[in-house]
């Protein structure tokens, strides 16, 4: 048989039984129970009229509590989201300027490399053998009554190299001023040529030297198989 519920009039006050401080209702909701009382037909005051306004207003005070956390939650994730892109600006910021040094240390580097007269310098010639294991000399600077075999093939290949080519690239810029190509000459002790004409001598003069050497290294192999 199941077993009737006790009204609540007839338990004991939760709230005493738990250690806690009784509530009361305020005079507008004491107000309201009576006029709900009223309504009912029912005496006032009284413990149902009084629970049910009390039930409303627990009610109503944890939607508001929800909506108080629904809204801190928002506004915690908004903030979130803003410290987040903020983060990310700050960090894109960064790369793009530490990138902008490193290309400008770069190019400062590159710019160290290239003597503006024309060829490398020591740093350039320095820092191809780290890169690329390139072994580059200096270009032959001397009259040819001073040169070595090996000097004049180096400069008659170069030269040959440079501007022996079947179609040569400018040598002059739209400012009209010599290109890293004519200001090569000056590495290697020949007038920077403006022209194709004197690009053609230098060119000229590289395939005597060539010849010269082949000359020199076929007299010595001979002297020594005599």
């Amino acid at each position: 048989m199941a077993r009737t519920p006790r009204a609540p009039w007839s338990k004991a006050n939760p709230r005493k039984r738990a250690g806690k401080a009784s509530t009361h209702l305020t005079p507008a909701e004491k107000a309201k129970a009576k006029a709900r009382a009223k309504r009912a037909g029912r005496r006032y005051p009284n413990l149902v009229d009084n629970m049910r306004v009390a039930a409303k207003k627990a009610a109503k005070t944890k939607t508001s509590g929800r909506k108080r956390t629904a809204k801190s939650k928002t506004t915690k994730t908004t903030r979130g989201a803003a410290s987040a892109k903020s983060r990310t600006t700050k960090r894109t910021t960064k790369r793009s300027h530490s990138g902008a040094r490193k290309t400008k240390r770069k190019a400062a580097s590159r710019a160290r490399e290239k003597d503006p007269r024309g060829g490398l310098t020591a740093a350039g010639r320095k820092a191809f053998a780290e890169r690329d294991g390139a072994h580059l000399k200096p270009g032959v600077t001397k009259k040819v009554s001073e040169m070595t075999p090996q000097e004049m093939r180096r400069k008659g290949s170069w030269a040959v190299r440079f501007y022996g080519r079947e179609k040569l690239p400018p040598l002059v810029d739209a400012d009209g001023q010599p290109t890293r190509l004519a200001l090569s000459a000056h590495a290697w002790g020949e007038p920077v040529p403006r022209t194709v004409a004197a690009a053609r001598r230098i060119a000229a003069k590289g395939e005597r030297l060539l010849a010269r050497y082949h000359r020199i290294k076929d007299r010595d192999a001979g002297g020594r198989r005599g």
